[in-house]
């Protein structure tokens, strides 16, 4: 016996114009409607199931009809849901209440807003776990775990919580995390050690620290600010420097908007170490070849890298109002860029920067002691830049003459 009853055939043929079927005809019709049914239903569930979907469309309807040749049912594009009504006279039968559209209607009224065009725009949703703070992508403190109070705010109408869900924190794995810490405890309190020095030579060469990259920065970035007048702690966070930029299987571009500034710092800051016989000139002269190799190596990926470093150089070694200390990081920054920089930075302001540094260098002009031997430091720089500048000898000894008659 069909599923599909007599009755339903003969709805369907008044429908049609056919008024009166008889009842031996549409018992015979009905399982034929019924054979049909099914096998439009199972070309319907295949699409579905193509489709990667658990729920039924009436697209997938019109796919398994167009695939059995048979015209689609049209109609059934519209968001509205769909209006059912008991047809009278039959208790189980029913039927979709088709409102009747009047053309004038649809011809009078206005048109739509035009849909944008479609486009693909895309961004960086995070760069080596980091998220750049770009507009297309959520701020920080919108994406922050939410306190109980605001919690219970995301409640639904009916009194239910919402589960938010908040998103997956970087975690670190228990050997990465020991290994972090015995890094930063011997940068701080045992940088003379040899244990600190083999430390030194796993960050240049172990593969796998690259999820460590991050906090390295940060812990850099922050000792560097709190240990101005740590000499040793200094020297230990610019050799971790050093080692991190030596190690080939880390990628360490995306973090060198962190560490730079810690190594110019160690450049030009006006006093590194509390006691006056901290050797300060070593560390400034080891940041300043870092700086360099960190330009030669990384200038052709950020252009503006070395104009940027010029910059804050050349505006340190022509400040008079800067400490002599400062003009001696400034020089040997610029030196370690090499005889272009040397002849373009240097060269150009050497006359008007030895009218402010003579009166500094003579006994006469300058009593106290400590500032005279930074004077002749900052002297001694210039001369060591000129020597770079020894190939070129014509145009060296016009610019340099005067260097030597002191």
């Amino acid at each position: 016996m069909s599923i599909v009853p007599k009755e339903t055939i003969e709805v369907i043929a008044q429908s049609i114009g056919i008024p009166s079927l008889p009842a031996d005809v549409s018992a015979a019709l009905a399982p034929d409607v019924e054979y049909r049914l099914r096998e439009i239903m199972q070309e319907a569930i295949k699409c579905m199931r193509h489709a990667k979907r658990t729920v039924l469309t009436a697209d997938d309807v019109d796919s398994a009809l167009s695939l059995r040749n048979v015209e689609p049912v049209y109609g059934f594009a519209s968001g509205d849901p769909l209006r059912f009504k008991r047809a009278v006279g039959h208790k189980d039968l029913f039927y979709i209440d088709d409102r009747e559209v009047d053309f004038k209607e649809i011809i009078e009224a206005p048109l739509p807003k035009a849909p944008l065009d479609t486009a693909v725009v895309a961004h960086w949703l995070a760069i080596e776990g980091v998220q750049p703070a770009i507009p297309e992508n959520p701020p920080i403190d919108a994406i922050a775990a939410p306190t109980e109070n605001k919690r219970t705010e995301h409640a639904k109408d009916d009194g239910l919580p919402v589960d938010i869900k908040l998103p997956v924190k970087h975690i670190l794995s228990r050997e990465l995390q020991m290994y972090f810490d015995k890094i930063a405890e011997l940068t701080m309190s045992r940088s003379s050690t040899p244990v600190f020095r083999e430390a030194l030579v796993s960050l240049s060469k172990d593969s796998g620290l690259h999820p460590l990259v991050p906090y390295f920065s940060y812990f850099i970035a922050d000792e560097v600010t709190r240990s101005l007048a740590d000499l040793p702690v200094l020297f230990a966070l610019m050799r971790v420097v050093q080692s991190l930029l030596r190690n080939p299987h880390i990628h360490i571009e995306p973090y060198l908007h962190q560490l730079m500034p810690s190594m110019i710092t160690c450049i030009v800051a006006k006093r590194l170490g509390h006691r006056l016989s901290d050797n300060h000139w070593e560390l400034r002269d080891f940041s300043a070849n870092l700086v360099a190799s960190v330009c030669r190596r990384y200038g052709h990926v950020y252009h503006n890298l070395q104009i940027r470093l010029t910059k804050t150089l050349v505006h340190a070694f022509l400040d008079p109002h800067k400490a002599l200390t400062q003009h001696y990081g400034a020089v040997q920054g610029i030196s370690a860029l090499g005889p272009s920089a040397i002849r373009l930075l240097l060269l150009p302001n050497l006359q008007t920067y030895m009218q402010l540094l003579d009166p500094e260098l003579q006994l006469e002009k300058q009593s106290n002691e400590m500032k005279r031997k930074e004077a002749w430091r900052v002297y001694g720089a210039l001369l060591v830049s000129s020597v770079v500048l020894n190939q070129n000898r014509v145009h060296f000894r016009n610019k340099f003459d005067f260097l030597f008659l002191h």
